[in-house]
């Protein structure tokens, strides 16, 4: 089985289109989307309709809460404007996603940040600025229950990382947009299930950077720091 796992959109639609590309030339079996799909400020509504067509999110991120209206004291200029660019029933629709998935026969365990918080980050701890992996022993603690589970997937801390403990493998997929490490190519991970083993493989995919800063420069509300960030592959200071 070959498993094609994405996270963190953030609205980006010209970071989502190179990674469907690279996505489907891979040809998977299965494709998962592990939420934060829209709240960004790089034509959110196109990625929403590639999301739809291509990639529906599976599990519930972060920030599609504040896109359903949780926690409504947060950033509203930003909830507003990205609400404003979706069809009408969106946010209901994030708002009712699960926390959690399980697909590959049970083996593989998907959430957004925690499995059972998408705001908390399952395998980094410390200050966000400088995180620190979090040791096996502690991550595997973290599976009340869940004998077949061999493979835990999250995003959330737009990080790249790999932990392996007890026979689960913890995997921190990288980001599609937003990215904290200064390289600002989009990500995506694809995993392949051999002789009841899974391999991972990290996916690094450039586009149309300058694009995508543009656009945000020119519609969206906090555009400048959006397309900063873009353009530097961290957020600005």
């Amino acid at each position: 089985m070959r498993l094609a796992v994405l996270s963190d959109v953030h609205g980006n639609a010209f970071a989502l289109e190179a990674v469907l590309a690279d996505l489907h030339a891979a040809a998977p079996d299965l494709t998962v989307n592990l939420g934060d799909t829209v709240w960004g400020g790089a034509n959110p509504a196109l990625a929403w309709a590639l999301q739809q067509e291509f990639v529906p999110p599976t599990v519930r991120g972060n920030t599609d809460e504040l896109v359903a209206g949780r926690w409504p004291e947060r950033d509203p200029e930003q909830a507003a404007w990205v609400r404003a660019q979706l069809p009408a029933d969106v946010p209901e629709r994030l708002g009712a996603l699960p926390t959690t998935a399980q697909v590959g026969d049970g083996e593989v365990l998907l959430a957004h940040g925690h499995p059972q918080d998408p705001w908390r980050a399952l395998l980094f701890e410390g200050a966000p600025e400088a995180p620190r992996l979090r040791p096996g022993p502690a991550l595997l603690a973290e599976l009340a229950g869940g004998s077949a589970v061999r493979v835990v997937l999250v995003g959330h801390t737009h990080r790249e990382a790999l932990v392996a403990e007890g026979g689960v493998t913890f995997v921190n997929v990288g980001a599609v947009s937003r990215q904290f490490q200064g390289d600002p190519s989009a990500r995506w991970a694809l995993l392949e299930r051999h002789r009841g083993l899974w391999n991972v493989q990290f996916r690094r995919v450039p586009y149309d950077i300058e694009g995508a800063a543009r656009w945000a420069e020119a519609h969206a509300p906090q555009g400048a720091q959006e397309a900063a960030w873009l353009r530097q592959g961290r957020l600005p200071q």
